[in-house]
């Protein structure tokens, strides 16, 4: 393993949901265990991304998590935060990878060769598989705020713009994981602040 170049694979999941964190994953796949079926999160059922998951952690040289809170999103925008969840993922990281590949078109800070590549998440199986461990995470967060603010429905969408979700924000208003600086959200608020106006 000591010639071996140590490959992280970065992506991320929830740029575009109207609620709950960006969730970013690091993972350093270990060259000599392969998994099978490592694919884009996005193009496997739940079951599968879990059981991955699973094999991934399991078979894996290092891997980390990195966050951005809906209120940092609200400060720097989506795509800054979406960049410091995933510069937080690699920072976590147990073992310093000497290269750290990236889905998109924009690097986040590494203190390492740091290269972005589209649809990485497609093309190059470490990718996929910090995808999958995203979206794992980010899934199981969202169930647990579906609980605490059931009238969303977060449990089903997990906080992306559905018809039930865009009605339940007409509804209710804001809840307070959801990002304020999003269209649809300040639209439901100023629409909430107008009804009460009304009403007074």
């Amino acid at each position: 393993m000591t010639n071996t170049k140590l490959i992280a694979g970065v992506d991320e999941v929830g740029r575009g949901p109207l609620a709950g964190p960006v969730i970013a994953a690091a993972v350093i796949l270990d060259p000599n265990k392969t998994i099978t079926g490592l694919a884009d999160s996005k193009t496997l059922t739940a079951k599968k991304r879990e059981r991955l998951s699973a094999l991934i952690k399991q078979n894996c040289i290092a891997w980390a998590l990195g966050r951005a809170e809906v209120q940092e999103i609200d400060q720097l925008n989506i795509l800054n935060a979406t960049l410091l969840a995933m510069e937080r993922a690699i920072a976590a990281l147990s073992v310093k990878p000497d290269l750290v590949q990236v889905d998109g078109n924009v690097c986040p800070k590494a203190n390492c060769l740091i290269e972005a590549i589209v649809n990485g998440d497609q093309l190059i199986p470490a990718i996929s598989a910090a995808s999958i461990i995203a979206k794992v995470y980010r899934d199981l967060e969202m169930l647990s705020y579906d609980k605490l603010y059931p009238e969303y429905g977060f449990a089903s969408h997990k906080g992306y713009g559905t018809p039930q979700h865009f009605l339940a924000l007409r509804r209710y208003g804001a809840s307070p994981i959801h990002r304020k600086s999003f269209e649809p959200v300040r639209y439901a608020i100023r629409k909430k602040a107008a009804i009460a106006l009304k009403e007074e």
